[in-house]
């Protein structure tokens, strides 16, 4: 696709801080979260409460996930979904483990609410690249690596461009732009597009799987790899 061609071509260009991502955004990330924590505390108060009567406990799941730089850091979610076991003891796939309740936490992004703390401590940013698994950090190649050059977000471009309905490659195209235009009205304007999203209930889930596939890595293209 020539739309994602012209996003792959921005690897080459360094991250570059402007004022806002410099001085303002973290500052700002952090009195949203304050904000949103005392405005929300009721809400999050009664979504404990449905997972621990529905899911049992823990009620908050936790899980490393790589950060600003790589930086490994533990993300906290509510939990979405049950601890069902075969018969070996191994997890059973995602999509028999995800309720209908864990489906309307993730639906209405209910499950996402504790990442606030994230952001109140300085892992997350309110706009960034989402946090991926920490098994993914072998499998990228240089331009997928880039999106790590800023805090991960609650949200961000590849949420409101399909979130996860869209291929791995799109995810990442977006994750890139989004690290070479960061500003004040750009992240405002995703903030706005994702209540959007959240209240549409559009691309929670892929179209063969219950969340998104696992991400194996892809090929260096000769336009990333620097010989185009």
């Amino acid at each position: 696709m020539e739309k994602n061609e012209r996003l792959r071509r921005t690897w080459s260009i360094s991250h570059r801080k402007g004022i806002y991502e410099r001085y303002f955004k973290r500052p700002q990330d952090f009195f949203c979260a304050v904000l949103a924590v005392i405005v929300l505390s009721p809400v999050m108060l009664v979504t404990a409460v449905m997972v621990k009567v529905n899911l049992g406990s823990p009620v908050v799941f936790s899980q490393e996930r790589p950060g600003l730089n790589g930086k490994v850091f533990k993300i906290y979610k509510f939990r979405t979904m049950t601890d069902a076991r075969d018969e070996k003891g191994n997890y059973l796939p995602d999509a028999m483990r995800l309720t209908g309740f864990g489906k309307f936490l993730r639906s209405t992004s209910l499950d996402e609410l504790p990442e606030l703390f994230n952001m109140i401590k300085g892992d997350m940013s309110v706009v960034g690249p989402r946090p991926l698994l920490v098994r993914y950090l072998g499998r990228y190649n240089n331009f997928q690596m880039r999106r790590h050059e800023v805090r991960p977000g609650i949200t961000g471009l590849a949420q409101v461009h399909g979130r996860n309905a869209i291929s791995w490659e799109e995810k990442f195209d977006w994750d890139i732009k989004y690290v070479d235009n960061i500003t004040f009205l750009g992240d405002w304007k995703i903030i706005f597009q994702t209540i959007m999203t959240v209240l549409k209930k559009e691309g929670i889930s892929s179209e063969t799987s219950a969340t998104m596939e696992e991400f194996f890595g892809t090929e260096v293209s000769e336009t990333m790899d620097g010989k185009g």
